[in-house]
């Protein structure tokens, strides 16, 4: 197993190396000068020069790349150019909100999704099964943003029942308790889980309608297990794996619905972040945020292929 990690760590160095070259070079053919909007309307064409110049902007694309790219080997993700703070310090600072909403919503939506998709394959065809197939579309079609405004205008202004915008930090000087923290976050967590429990639920289901139709269903029904155990002890232990396999996938879309969810509900994360670097045109901070993004998925992919082991002992590495 120590083999097996090692090369796929050894593998996601090419991987970042195609993020970070690529990244590179798209910020670099996107319209939009960084000094200039740095350096605001009302500078002159010498200050803007003058700024790019501060900014190692009027070097060659090549040369920026490898000096950038020597700076991150060694642990530095640069200076952000409209904060002229380090990149490493901004994304320490804004990381609690983001991994706050994204493990929210992964414990949410698991809590919704297994137990939906596991009932919906018992009851294949039943009315909860053909409200869960109504949910998925409705799910899949409708976008984060605008299911997030719905959820305000309801639930926030009509009926008053939760805050509209901000955060409330679970560490630090500032904490004011669990509870104000999960108050605040409640509304974003069932806005981003709306696709994730659409998209769980629907592997779930497949998985464990299949795992229903195999023989050792039959032979443990035969003994008179009863039904919950055939359902959790055999059915859903053994579909575990192509739902585990499905949550490494689904990380993709839960960090795409942070950027979204975050500027919607003004929450100041890594995703409202990459918006304000986007608009700023603040490269080395949108470099960062994507290698930090690509290395995330990398590393939860890879504990997702090794909770394989716990999940199926057959597997072996």
């Amino acid at each position: 197993m120590l083999r097996f990690v090692a090369s796929r760590l050894a593998a996601t160095i090419p991987v970042l190396l195609v993020v970070a070259v690529v990244v590179f070079l798209i910020l670099r053919l996107t319209p939009g000068d960084p000094a200039a909007v740095i350096a605001g309307n009302s500078a002159t064409n010498e200050d803007i020069e003058r700024l790019r110049t501060a900014l190692g902007l009027d070097r060659s694309v090549p040369e920026q790349f490898f000096l950038w790219l020597g700076n991150v080997l060694q642990g530095d993700l640069g200076f952000s150019y409209y904060l002229n703070k380090p990149v490493t310090e901004l994304i320490i600072q804004r990381l609690e909100p983001t991994v706050s909403l994204a493990a929210g919503t992964l414990i949410l939506a698991l809590a919704i999704a297994i137990p939906l998709g596991t009932i919906s394959a018992w009851r294949m065809g039943g009315w909860l099964d053909r409200v869960l197939s109504g949910f998925s579309v409705l799910g899949f079609s409708v976008p984060v943003f605008v299911i997030g405004y719905v959820l305000i205008y309801v639930f926030a202004i009509r009926l008053d029942w939760f805050p509209v915008q901000g955060y409330k930090r679970l560490f630090g000087a500032s904490s004011q308790g669990i509870g104000p923290w999960a108050y605040q976050l409640a509304l974003p967590w069932i806005t981003l889980s709306f696709i994730y429990v659409a998209l769980l639920s629907r592997v779930t289901r497949a998985a464990v309608s299949e795992a229903l139709t195999e023989d050792y269903i039959r032979t443990a029904r035969s003994k008179g297990l009863p039904e919950i155990a055939v359902l959790l002890r055999h059915a859903l232990r053994n579909a575990a794996v192509p739902i585990a396999t499905v949550i490494g996938i689904g990380i993709a879309l839960l960090i795409g619905g942070v950027v979204v969810t975050e500027t919607v509900y003004a929450i100041p994360g890594l995703g409202s972040m990459t918006v304000d670097a986007v608009l700023n045109r603040d490269f080395p901070v949108i470099q960062g945020l994507v290698l930090f993004f690509s290395v995330a998925y990398v590393v939860v992919n890879l504990l997702v292929d090794l909770s394989y082991l716990i999940l199926d002992p057959r597997i072996r590495y």
